[in-house]
């Protein structure tokens, strides 16, 4: 009995020297890393923006008078000057207020020699004066919606009636202009310093490989989108070729000059699981400490970072990482 007994201690202190052993064994572990001290670069600050182009103007042909469509002069893609003739709306209201315009330039002609012979009141003069000037802004009025022209140059982008055709308020045509086109670009908060109307830029295609189309900044607007933290900026395209058309995809590459960066290989950049949070392992005492990180700009197969404790000097871990948990003894081999 006793025996046993003493089989059972010594186990349980085997079993209690081995835990302890184990437990030292991992308070020692140390993984073995390459790291790299951070020291300022000198890069070609850019960014790369992407959008879809516009016309830099675009009028919907909608009269500000209801009734029949009598003609409709232009089809869908004719190309049009400024001044030409688009549409031509049911005209009888027009033809009698011309004739009404007629004959009150009439009586403001004859009322004009009675007063001047004494023979009319200025009252009198007033009141067919007012008329007239009334009629004859009408006048123009219809003149304006009833025989309808193009405001600028531009093409047809699309058409929603037939001759004959009830307008009832949508659109009889849409005009874009295409010599000249537009885009926003959303730039982040960051730049804003940097851009200045009348910075030059030059735009890409997938459409036209190798080839580049001159841009300018026309409008920096001046408030930040809160939930983007990025700010709009309009630009200006020349298109006296016609070769883009509103609607196509552009890339953009902005230079914003000289600046130091902290850059890093990408691949010394880690992803947290289910989130697109990136963040280092850096060397602190001795141990590996992660920052998360925020990146900037890429260069081949490195990276800019970006955080409070990313400064020169500090020591990132560029190999091993991938086994590196926060806290961790790590050892720094050549």
């Amino acid at each position: 009995m006793k025996k046993n007994l003493l089989y059972v201690l010594a186990a349980l202190a085997l079993i209690g020297c081995g835990s302890k052993e184990s437990t030292a064994t991992q308070e020692e572990r140390v993984e073995q890393v390459r790291t790299t001290v951070l020291q300022p670069r000198e890069i070609e600050r850019e960014i790369v923006v992407s959008t879809n182009l516009q016309g830099y103007l675009t009028q919907n042909v909608a009269p500000s008078l209801t009734g029949k469509i009598e003609h409709i002069y232009r089809e869908v893609g004719d190309k049009v000057s400024k001044g030409t003739d688009l549409v031509r709306m049911d005209q009888t209201q027009y033809k009698t207020t011309k004739i009404s315009m007629a004959n009150l330039e009439i009586e403001k002609n004859r009322v004009t020699q009675l007063l001047r012979s004494g023979s009319a009141t200025q009252q009198q003069y007033d009141q067919v004066t007012t008329q007239y000037n009334s009629t004859k802004e009408q006048l123009e009025f219809l003149e304006q919606n009833t025989y309808v022209k193009a405001p600028f140059a531009g093409v047809i982008s699309a058409k929603n009636y037939e001759d004959g055709e009830l307008y009832s308020g949508q659109p009889i045509l849409i005009l874009t202009q295409i010599d000249k086109l537009k885009a926003l670009v959303a730039i982040p908060e960051t730049y804003f310093p940097k851009f200045k109307e009348g910075m030059k830029l030059s735009l890409t295609s997938e459409i036209y490989p190798g080839q580049t189309f001159p841009a300018t900044v026309e409008i920096v607007y001046p408030t930040v989108d809160p939930s983007t933290h990025t700010f709009q900026c309009k630009i200006v395209i020349p298109n006296g070729k016609h070769l883009l058309r509103p609607g196509m995809y552009v890339t953009t590459t902005i230079g914003l000059g000289k600046a130091q960066a902290l850059v890093i290989p990408y691949q010394a950049v880690e992803k947290l699981v289910g989130a697109n949070d990136r963040y280092v392992f850096i060397n602190d005492n001795g141990r590996a400490k992660r920052v998360a990180v925020t990146l900037g700009q890429r260069f081949d197969q490195d990276i800019e970072i970006l955080a409070d404790e990313i400064v020169p000097g500090v020591e990132v871990v560029t190999t091993g990482q991938h086994k590196l948990v926060d806290g961790v003894k790590i050892n720094v081999v050549e």
